[in-house]
């Protein structure tokens, strides 16, 4: 090969290699920028309604990604904001945006009902326009999505509003405004911006799509364990002393007044019947009259918790002796007196008297079933009026068709009132939940985590003195020794209230987790005394470096970079940053599940500096420190300068976010230079790697 030859061969592996390194980097760079997340996907549009218009948001959340709604509570995941941007002078607000299909759950790690979109978020919000030359609504959404990760959204919408647009004509045809400048997590993207007129058939048909795609939400609990527990609840209303003595009653005047066995079964069977149609009934009625969402929506309203609380400690003073709460005596002569006639309907009426009488021991009972079942919406109530029902009716069908077995029903006597009183003191522990929800809602920090475990201390421990005898109320019957069962249910209320005990101390209370505010909702936040939390004293938070507290399990943390970079060259220690928010669920996870064991602890407590930098830190930065990246992002808050490092240095908007470093901001781990929600032994495996790798 002559020397041109090879020149020629030479050059055309060149142009070959820069082609290969090129689409490499072309690659590489898609993949980085697939790590930016965008969960869900926006549409808006404007519509007449009236003298009004209305604004419809529907979103489209991927699979498995939920989206927290307006009316999460304060103290748990970040709730919805809706921002009008151009409000004054140009329309007003009518009511509050609605929405639709919600879930509500339970969160254990923040102790806070939160209430979140699946599948589609829906968003309705009707204005009235003032201003008649008003050309488009700008409307910013502010939003949290979750999956193993959970990104902070913002979502900007510019609605046109059609130039034929007058107050008082009618607007078939609606503007759809699709992808306006969309931001996420503080990343700018380029925006597409459309506006399509569109026919009223196609706006029609889009706005059924919009209503109809969105499925029905999943119940918190599982409809089975909401009638389990509604039927062991009917079942303790069973031996109160407004129900037992009615079952051999009722069942006797079946038998006696049948003309056959037969005919007394079938009869006692419809009064069962009866009772589950009556209480099943009542659930149809508060959810049809309240519905899923409202009902939803009032399980965190401060005044409904208020409330709440007021009628529960109402129904525990009667339950422990102070009065009775009865019903107007007329409905129970109206129902008796339909009852003597007879046939279907007087049993019937039977059983509508027996709900009426008993109404001083069921109500409370119901009552808190109702409103714990409608928080979890969709048929829960009827679902748990069905379990708490079928445990009131299921012994009159029994012992109506086994009468001998009335025999050896237990006597009526003071272990009725017993029961009733038990209940009262269940009753006035479940009402400080009620205060406790409202006190979280406003943040006021009156009934902090070791007041309320305080209080259900001396609940369950004046519980247990009563079961022993130490104490006597006024219906009480005289008696001088307590029963083999009363004693180990005193000794079970015993060892319950040692067992919160410790939770004063910062313990955890696992069994109970449903019900105290959180751990971080506390007076102390290492427990009484400072011994919480890791065997973590207020001794050892003397001499910490400047930055620097004790965060999760006494670990030394940093919240700002440069602080925590400084003290780390000083120690000469590799860098763990925690990407993180106060409003992540799933951090918090981490933090309790992961960071806690015993493997991994003593590692991020000696052998790492932890730089805990939180992206929904919404204080501002000092007017010097503000700045606009080169995409015309708007760097305002601490935040949003986490939020625009994370994205910008390691191409991902997902928290929990974790990395280890060099003193130089390299990566130490080559396989995985970043890792998120994980089980603890890949998180250890992971540590260990890149501590490893630190020289």
């Amino acid at each position: 090969m002559n020397f041109n030859q090879n020149h020629r061969a030479i050059l055309s592996r060149s142009i070959w290699n820069k082609i290969t390194a090129f689409l490499l980097l072309f690659f590489f760079t898609l993949a980085g920028n697939a790590q930016i997340l965008e969960p869900v996907k926006w549409t808006s549009k404007i519509e007449k309604k009236g003298n009004n218009a209305v604004l419809i948001f529907d979103g489209t959340i991927e699979k498995d990604w939920h989206m927290y709604s307006q009316f999460t509570p304060d103290g748990g995941p970040l709730a919805l904001e809706i921002s009008f941007k151009n409000q004054k002078g140009n329309y007003e607000l009518v009511g509050k945006a609605k929405e639709g299909k919600t879930r509500t759950a339970y969160n254990d790690v923040f102790g806070v009902d939160e209430t979140f979109f699946e599948g589609k978020a829906h968003i309705e919000q009707e204005i009235k326009i003032i201003n008649p030359n008003l050309k488009t609504v700008d409307v910013d959404f502010d939003f949290q999505v979750c999956k193993e990760v959970c990104i902070n959204s913002s979502k900007k919408f510019s609605i046109a509003v059609p130039s034929t647009f007058k107050i008082d004509e009618a607007l078939p045809v609606v503007s759809e405004a699709k992808l306006d400048e969309t931001k996420t997590a503080g990343l700018a993207v380029d925006t597409i911006k459309k506006e399509t007129a569109a026919t009223e058939d196609h706006t029609v048909k889009a706005e059924n799509e919009a209503k109809g795609d969105i499925p029905a939400p999943a119940p918190a609990r599982s409809l089975w364990s909401i009638f389990f527990i509604a039927f062991l609840s009917g079942f303790a209303a069973l031996l109160t002393p407004c129900v037992f003595p009615m079952i051999p009653m009722t069942v006797s005047f079946f038998t006696k007044q049948s003309k056959s066995r037969a005919k007394g079964i079938r009869n006692a069977i419809i009064y069962g019947l009866s009772i589950i149609a009556i209480y099943v009934i009542l659930g149809l009625i508060v959810t049809k009259i309240f519905g899923a969402d409202a009902l939803n929506a009032l399980s965190t309203d401060v005044w409904f918790n208020l409330i709440f609380f007021v009628i529960l400690i109402i129904f525990a003073t009667s339950f422990l002796g102070a009065f009775e709460i009865m019903l107007p005596n007329s409905w129970a002569n109206k129902a008796d007196q339909q009852a003597d006639k007879g046939g279907l309907i007087g049993i019937l009426f039977m059983a509508l008297a027996l709900a009426i009488v008993s109404f001083s021991c069921t109500g409370p009972i119901v009552g808190t079933l109702l409103v714990e079942a409608a928080s979890n919406g969709g048929i829960a109530p009827v679902v748990g009026m069905l379990g708490f029902s079928s445990a009131l009716a299921l012994p009159f069908m029994l012992f109506a068709m086994f009468p001998g077995w009335l025999n050896s029903l237990p006597k009526s006597g003071g272990w009725l009132n017993t029961v009733k009183v038990v209940l009262g003191f269940l009753e006035l522990a479940l009402a400080f939940k009620f205060l406790s929800n409202a006190d979280l809602v406003l943040q006021l920090h009156f009934l902090e985590r070791e007041v309320f475990i305080a209080i259900w201390i001396a609940i369950f421990g004046a519980l247990t003195l009563y079961l022993f005898g130490k104490i006597t109320l006024p219906h009480d019957s005289p008696t001088h020794h307590i029963s083999v069962g009363r004693l180990y249910l005193g000794l079970l209320t015993l060892v319950f209230t040692m067992y919160l005990i410790p939770g004063l101390w910062g313990a955890p209370l696992k069994l109970i987790s449903a019900f105290p505010p959180p751990p971080q909702y506390s007076e102390s936040p290492f427990g009484v005394g400072g011994s919480g939390n890791g065997a973590v004293s207020s001794e050892s938070i003397k001499g910490l470096p400047e930055g620097a507290e004790l965060g999760p399990h006494g670990i030394m943390v940093f919240h700002d970079y440069e602080d925590g970079l400084a003290y780390a060259k000083e120690i000469k220690k590799p860098i763990m940053l925690d990407f993180t928010g106060y409003a992540c669920v799933n951090c918090r996870k981490m933090e309790n599940n992961v960071w806690s064991e015993p493997t991994i602890l003593p590692i991020l407590k000696n052998d790492v500096v932890l730089i805990s930098l939180y992206v929904d830190d919404k204080r501002e930065l000092p007017k010097e420190e503000q700045f606009v990246t080169k995409s015309g992002d708007k760097i305002i808050t601490v935040g949003d300068k986490w939020t625009d490092f994370m994205i910008s240095k390691y191409k991902t908007n997902t928290q929990p976010l974790y990395v280890i470093t060099d003193l130089e901001g390299n990566n130490l781990n080559a396989s995985k230079p970043t890792i998120s929600y994980v089980s603890a032994d890949e998180y250890l495996h992971w540590l260990k790697e890149g501590i490893s790798n630190f020289k």
